[in-house]
C-alpha cells in the first residue's frame, strides 16, 4: 500500500501533464497485450493449420487441401488457398507464387497492426514529460520571483524537484513502449517468415509433383 501511495503522490505533484502521460501508458500497455496474444495464437493455428494440410499436399489431394484451406480462417490456410485456387487455372510455378504473395500481402497488415502504435506513443510520452517540466520551470521561476527572498533558494529547488517528475514519468513509460515495440516487431518478422516459407514448401511441393507428372507422361 505504501508503494502505491507513493506512486500516487509521485503523479499528483507532477502536475496536469502527468496525467496524459499515465494515459499514453495504459493505451500501449492495452495494444501490447492485445498484440502479443493475437500474434501468439496467430503462430499456434498457423502451425495447427499447416501440419494438417501438409500431408494432403504432399499426396497430390489438392482438392481435399483446397476445401481445408476455405474452411481455414488461419493467415497460412488463406494464402494456401489463393496457390491452390491459381493451381487450378494454371500449373506456373510463377503464376502460383504470384497469387500466394497476393494473399501474404493481404495477412501481413493484419500482423503489424496497431504496433506501430507503440513507438509513437513512446514519442509522446517523452515530449509531453519535456513540455511538463518546461512548463512547471515557468511556473516555477514566476512564483519565485514574487517570494520572499530567503525563501527563494528552497522554493526554487522543490519546484525544480516537482517539474522533473513529468520528464522522470515520460522517459519510465516511452522506454518500456519502445522495448514493447521492439519485441513485438520481432515476433510479427517471424510469423511472416513462417508464412513465407510455408509458401515455398508448398511451391516445392507442387513442382515435385508436377515433375512426376511428366516423367509418367
Amino acid at each position: 500500500m505504501g508503494s502505491f501511495q507513493t506512486i500516487v503522490r509521485f503523479v499528483q505533484e507532477g502536475g496536469f501533464f502527468m496525467y496524459p502521460i499515465v494515459l499514453v501508458l495504459a493505451l500501449g500497455l492495452a495494444i501490447a497485450v492485445e498484440r502479443f496474444i493475437y500474434l501468439n495464437n496467430t503462430r499456434r493455428s498457423n502451425i495447427k493449420t499447416w501440419d494438417h494440410m501438409l500431408p494432403l499436399i504432399e499426396k497430390g489431394s489438392f482438392s481435399e487441401a483446397m476445401n481445408a484451406a476455405k474452411d481455414s480462417t488461419d493467415a497460412v490456410g488463406k494464402i494456401l488457398a489463393y496457390g491452390l485456387s491459381r493451381l487450378n487455372t494454371s500449373r506456373r510455378r510463377t503464376d502460383v507464387e504470384t497469387a500466394m504473395e497476393e494473399g501474404l500481402m493481404e495477412m501481413v497488415p493484419r500482423l503489424e497492426k496497431r504496433t506501430h502504435y507503440l513507438a509513437t506513443f513512446a514519442n509522446i510520452a517523452t515530449l509531453l514529460g519535456l513540455l511538463g517540466t518546461i512548463i512547471g520551470l515557468i511556473q516555477a521561476f514566476t512564483a519565485v520571483a514574487n517570494a520572499d527572498p530567503a525563501q527563494k533558494a528552497e522554493l526554487l529547488s522543490s519546484s525544480i524537484s516537482v517539474a522533473m517528475n513529468t520528464t522522470a514519468l515520460g522517459l519510465i513509460v516511452a522506454i518500456p513502449l519502445l522495448l514493447f515495440y521492439s519485441f513485438l516487431q520481432t515476433k510479427t518478422t517471424q510469423v511472416v517468415d513462417s508464412l513465407e516459407m510455408a509458401a515455398v514448401k508448398f511451391l516445392n511441393i507442387i513442382g515435385e509433383h508436377q515433375h512426376k507428372e511428366n516423367q509418367q507422361g
